[in-house]
């Protein structure tokens, strides 16, 4: 029994020891209250423009040059993009399924079906992923935050 509590206490130790360190990214976060998504899609005309601070889990990551990470909102399918102007931020492809903090400003663009169907196949083309322009039948509305620094949990 004895050797048994040992080995679990060292690997447990193990375990603890390769957990990843948070990895921060740009500008240091100065906002201390996180704004849930929810509330950003739903009252987007209040935040527009506004610097606002969001924490989710990173669903998605620029396959081609991380300059934008995709997180997950606090409502089931609602999630934003966190985006950075090419090669000031590079956010890492092995960041996806771990929580981030990213503080910037919240824009939200209606676009048209022509810009969907653009903006759909670039994504797709960054993945490597097959893309039907026929399958969009209705514009989207792109939830995006221009950010200035991020921390990654």
């Amino acid at each position: 029994m004895k050797k048994c509590l040992i080995l679990l206490v060292l690997v447990l130790f193990t375990f603890s020891a390769f957990a990843e360190a948070p990895i921060y990214l740009g500008e240091k976060i100065t906002l201390t209250k996180v704004t849930k998504m929810s509330e950003l899609l739903a009252n987007r005309a209040k935040y527009q423009g506004k610097k606002v601070l969001v924490e989710g889990l990173i669903i998605d990551v620029c396959a081609a040059r991380g300059c934008w990470m995709a997180l997950a909102g606090d409502v089931p399918f609602e999630h934003l993009t966190i985006s950075v102007e090419d090669g000031v931020i590079i956010f890492p492809m092995h960041a996806k399924g771990r929580t981030a903090l990213a503080e910037g400003t919240f824009d939200a663009y209606d676009l048209n079906l022509e810009e969907t169907i653009e903006s759909l196949q670039h994504k797709a083309e960054e993945k490597g992923e097959k893309f039907d322009p026929k399958s969009v039948t209705k514009p989207i509305t792109e939830y995006t935050i221009f950010t200035t620094g991020a921390v990654i949990k």
